[in-house]
């Protein structure tokens, strides 16, 4: 159970609200009546709790689980323990977190400006925002309806937030525009100076960054992650995307809708990426290369050329998936044959 002091729960609701709230089936021996009040682990669940179960690797705890119900597919109802009320769906895991958004929604931020904010002249923040402790918010910045604006969080210059944007505590925002329902987790950077220099032997030169971020609606920045703004033309962040702590996304990347980034992956500069595309954790990308919609990228990958569409790679350089695990089996042999 949610430790209460931090998570507050909306519950109960009946079987039959969550089956429409998660876009499941009730099984047809379940009690639509029966009341539920949280969600639980399958080994922790008792008999007033939801849980579910998407991994089969989990059937044995779901088969001496004591939650009241669960959400399960069709194909495992016939494992379900006695007397366990079923929702039933082909997609449990999503089912299970538009429950869990049921019992634990966002909460909608009150609106308030602390006395120790800044905003400076020109600046418009909604009346319906909260704007917390220690942030500045630079001039003729816009902030749209119902944001909340954590602790120390900075927002520069003309920056434009859409509605329902979450900026986390000491995130950082400059030279950006911000699409609505947005989240920005502590500490990320997002428009800050890209990384462009002319190498001399005799000093660098700085290349002035003169482009800017663009973020789509319903993103996920993770908390210390840097978004550099273009060059020159600007870097974009699709519609929809989800990227975790630690990544590094140079100037003048394009992403496009739905992709989804694991933690400590570094993007380089002017890469082109299509929608729906997935890296693992500590993927690296080489500069100026273009991977196509739908690629899928196993954890530690090193891409140093354009990937077609829908190709699933892995290893470093990437190759295709199955030629990285040929080669891994026969490495593996080699060593062994050796001893």
């Amino acid at each position: 159970m949610a430790d209460p002091r931090f998570h507050s729960c909306a519950g109960p609701f009946t079987l039959a609200e969550l089956a429409a709230l998660s876009e499941a089936e009730m099984s047809e021996d379940s009690d639509s009546a029966l009341c539920l009040v949280d969600v639980a682990p399958l080994d922790r669940a008792g008999p007033r709790q939801l849980s579910f179960l998407d991994n089969r690797k989990y059937i044995a705890q779901f088969e001496k689980s004591e939650a009241a119900a669960c959400i399960v597919a069709p194909s495992l109802a016939a494992r379900a323990p006695k007397g366990m009320a079923l929702l039933l769906s082909d997609s449990p895991y999503r089912s299970y977190a538009l429950a869990a958004q049921a019992f634990y929604p966002v909460p909608v931020p009150e609106p308030h400006i602390a006395e120790t904010a800044i905003i400076e002249n020109g600046a418009r923040v909604d009346e319906t925002c909260r704007v917390e402790h220690g942030v500045v918010i630079g001039a003729e910045a816009i902030i749209g309806k119902n944001c909340l604006i954590e602790a120390n969080a900075v927002i520069g210059p003309a920056v434009e937030i859409g509605d329902g944007v979450i900026v986390g505590a000491c995130a950082s925002l400059s030279h950006c525009l911000i699409g609505d329902r947005t989240r920005i987790y502590p500490g990320a950077r997002i428009g800050q100076d890209g990384f462009g220099f002319s190498p001399d032997p005799g000093g660098h030169t700085k290349v002035p960054q003169l482009g800017r971020v663009i973020v789509g609606e319903d993103v996920e920045i993770g908390a210390n992650s840097a978004i550099d703004r273009g060059s020159g033309p600007d870097t974009i962040i699709g519609q929809g995307c989800w990227i975790d702590n630690l990544v590094q996304i140079g100037h003048n990347v394009e992403m496009g809708r739905g992709c989804v980034v694991a933690g400590m992956v570094a993007i380089a500069g002017s890469v082109k990426i299509g929608d729906f595309v997935f890296f693992g954790g500590q993927v690296g990308i080489a500069g100026h290369i273009t991977v196509g919609s739908g690629a899928k990228f196993a954890g530690q990958s090193g891409i140093t050329r354009d990937i077609p569409p829908g190709a699933t790679m892995g290893g470093t350089p990437a190759v295709p998936i199955r030629d990285w695990h040929r080669a891994s089996i026969f490495l593996s042999r080699l060593s062994d044959r050796d001893k």
